[in-house]
């Protein structure tokens, strides 16, 4: 059986579209050859970051640009007084479109700044070099300029070779320079030694770094990417980086990188766009080649050259900085040529109508393949809405080859629940369907808020619970309701988004103990301030303040999930729903959790189903020690009864079910 036809055996509603299915497998399959020739593997047609940009090889400089409408092309900079100079002029190389100069080693030092000057027909505009490894931004002209980088002595690792373990992921969402508490950018450095120790206690076992790809505009979050192939060097050095990916493998955590392109930014001093004074070199051209919501440039994945760009960028940051794998950023945009603007997903027919961009799946299939060929324990993850059919699935299964999706309409749930029921009206069956509905032959990572809630213009999910009582409230001795009502419903989204996840789990920085703030980086609309722009981790620390309870239940929580196995073994098992009595539980790898979620009714001997056993009670949310009321026991032991009922004999459980507190039982024994 053919992959493709693996992947229709598995879900009888693509039979329709098998023939699409396969004509995409068969396009993916000729475009592989036709970039490898047949010859040479995925991995070695992509290391266009070892021909490409400047190179000090046998005591020479080497440097080459790809330049197909260029009429002429300087290296300007420091050491041409940013002149143009004829001893500094490239010329055309063998390959069509690329030009090269080579330089004795004493022509440019550590540091030095330099930039391209390009003459096309009709123009020219300095440019800086699409594949250089270091940008760094003049803090007085605010002007972007490529910088060599060549230390004395390169970075040792001091754990070479690590590999990710072979276990479900717990993801810490993290921004190096919005880390810090302190109003300013962070730097790798200092995440190092202040924040690294802090998602390692907390039982996170991976790291998803956002912005590392260098962004002129740092309140872009870094999706909005002018180079590529350099790390970002407002945070510190690329021997800082490579120490904070070295440090967390220290600590035993993975580490991904949040890759984006799915876009590039429009500028073109800094970036990418009219690089040779075309709008199509590395982009659509037209209307196509603009993303009407992000304003920023759109690559032509059909394009070899830019196949070759791209694939060698997704190396790059494995062999150069030790990164474990990447969260693929806006996967949606890259897969239909509506990037899913104003669309609801709402039938197959969405995933294989012509608003598909086919070059863009066979550039995803492709990464996701060249990714697991260089490293076999990389994790890939997609960021996608649509929901498209084998996305997280093998490509040697038909699928396009990602570890994992995001279940990203979970965040988006939740604040639905909040803005638009009350709390004795909580759809309980409706938020399980949603918690649970995925695909079953796909790997899904669950969160019930990411950074993107976090933005000014959203809000967290502690801040649509609390409001502004968040600010003079949280004291453990303030019975403040708002707070009392936030607080215990926060530890309940969270938990039960973990327990029900499918194979993953995702934090945002802060979110876990409740940050009061949204982020807000500097911009001219907040006079440039970083109020916002940081983590106030110095509330996570108070003893006296509730802020540290939720983040000593979150640490809890993943600690029970640890414990419990639950994302690695089988789907959670629904014991009980009740709807007027706002109940939920269910079983999953011998615990059962339990959520009362009425907001003023507690229940005494509430009976519950339950695999025959004795219980122990692992985590209460209701403990003082999170914030509760303390009105249950610790460590409790449950004993399951059994009676015969009309439906048959059953086993259950008799509990003590505070309004607003969520329980794991841990299952000691069956019941002999």
């Amino acid at each position: 059986m053919e992959p493709w036809q693996q992947l229709v055996a598995l879900d009888s509603y693509l039979e329709p579209y098998a023939e699409t299915i396969r004509r995409r497998a068969d396009y993916i399959s000729a475009l592989e050859d036709r970039l490898t020739g047949g010859n040479q593997s995925l991995a070695d047609f992509a290391s266009g970051h070892e021909y490409f940009g400047l190179h000090l090889r046998n005591n020479q400089w080497v440097f080459r640009e790809w330049a197909p409408n260029a009429e002429a092309v300087y290296l300007i900079g420091d050491m041409t007084g940013w002149k143009e100079d004829p001893g500094f002029s490239l010329v055309p190389a063998e390959a069509p479109g690329v030009w090269e100069i080579q330089l004795p080693a004493d022509r440019l030092g550590h540091k030095d700044l330099y930039r391209l000057r390009i003459y096309w027909p009709g123009g020219s505009g300095d440019r800086i070099p699409a594949w250089t490894r270091r940008v760094v931004q003049d803090p007085e002209t605010l002007i972007f300029n490529a910088q060599v980088w060549v230390p004395d002595s390169p970075y040792v690792w001091r754990h070479p070779g690590f590999v990710c373990p072979d276990r479900p992921p717990l993801i810490y969402e993290v921004h190096v320079g919005m880390a810090q508490q302190e109003k300013k950018v962070g730097t790798y450095s200092e995440f190092v030694d202040r924040v690294l120790p802090r998602i390692a206690a907390a039982g996170y076992n991976t790291i998803q770094l956002m912005a590392v790809q260098e962004h002129p505009y740092y309140a872009s979050f870094g999706y909005q990417v002018s180079n590529f192939f350099a790390a970002s060097s407002r945070f510190g050095t690329p021997e800082q980086l490579k120490e904070l990916v070295d440090a967390a493998h220290g600590a035993g955590l993975c580490v991904l990188m949040d890759l984006v392109h799915s876009h590039a930014v429009a500028n073109e001093a800094e970036g990418l766009s009219r690089f040779d004074g075309t709008d199509y070199q590395y982009f659509h051209s037209g209307a196509r080649g603009h993303h009407p919501g992000w304003d920023s440039r759109l690559f032509d994945y059909g394009k070899p050259e830019v196949l070759h760009f791209l694939l060698s960028n997704c190396r790059f940051w494995l062999d150069e900085y030790g990164f474990d794998g990447f969260r693929f950023d806006g996967i949606t945009s890259m897969l239909y040529t509506h990037h899913g603007l104003e669309k609801a997903f709402v039938s197959y027919e969405d995933y294989f109508d012509n608003s598909v961009d086919e070059d863009a799946l066979a550039y995803l299939c492709l990464a996701n393949k060249l990714i697991h060929e260089i490293r076999e324990d990389a994790v890939t993850i997609a960021e996608d809405v649509s929901g498209m059919p084998g996305l997280s699935l093998e490509n040697k299964s038909g699928g396009i080859g990602f570890d994992y999706r995001f279940a990203m309409g979970i965040a988006d749930y939740w604040i639905r629940v909040i803005k638009e029921y009350s709390d004795e009206h909580w759809p309980l069956g409706t938020i399980w369907h949603e918690l649970t509905n995925r695909r079953a032959e796909e790997r899904t990572i669950s969160y019930a808020e990411s950074h993107d809630q976090a933005l000014v213009g959203d809000q967290a999910l502690i801040f649509r619970l609390i409001g502004k009582d968040i600010y003079a409230h949280m004291h453990k001795d303030d019975p403040r309701m708002t707070v009392d009502r936030g607080v215990a419903l926060h530890k309940m989204i969270r938990l039960i988004t973990l327990a029900t996840a499918g194979h993953g789990y995702l934090n945002f920085m802060g979110n876990e103990f409740g940050h009061p703030e949204w982020i807000d980086f500097p911009r001219a609309e907040n006079n440039w301030s970083y109020a916002y722009a940081r983590r106030q981790w110095h509330l996570a620390d108070a003893p006296d303040l509730k802020f540290k309870c939720l983040g000593d239940f979150d640490r809890a929580m993943i600690e029970t999930a640890k414990k419990c196995a639950i994302l690695s073994k089988a789907e959670p098992a629904l014991l009980w729903h009740h709807e007027s009595d706002k109940v939920l539980a269910f079983e999953r790898n011998g615990c059962v959790f339990v959520f009362n979620f009425h907001p003023a009714q507690s229940y005494t001997d509430y009976r519950i189903s339950a695999p025959a056993g004795t219980y122990t009670t692992i985590l209460d949310s209701d403990a003082e020690s999170y914030g509760g009321h303390g009105r249950l026991y610790s460590g409790q032991r449950h004993f399951t009864l059994h009676e015969d009922t009309h439906d048959g004999p059953r086993d259950f459980l008799q509990l003590y079910l505070p309004t607003r507190t969520a329980l794991v039982l841990f299952r000691e024994s069956d019941k002999s």
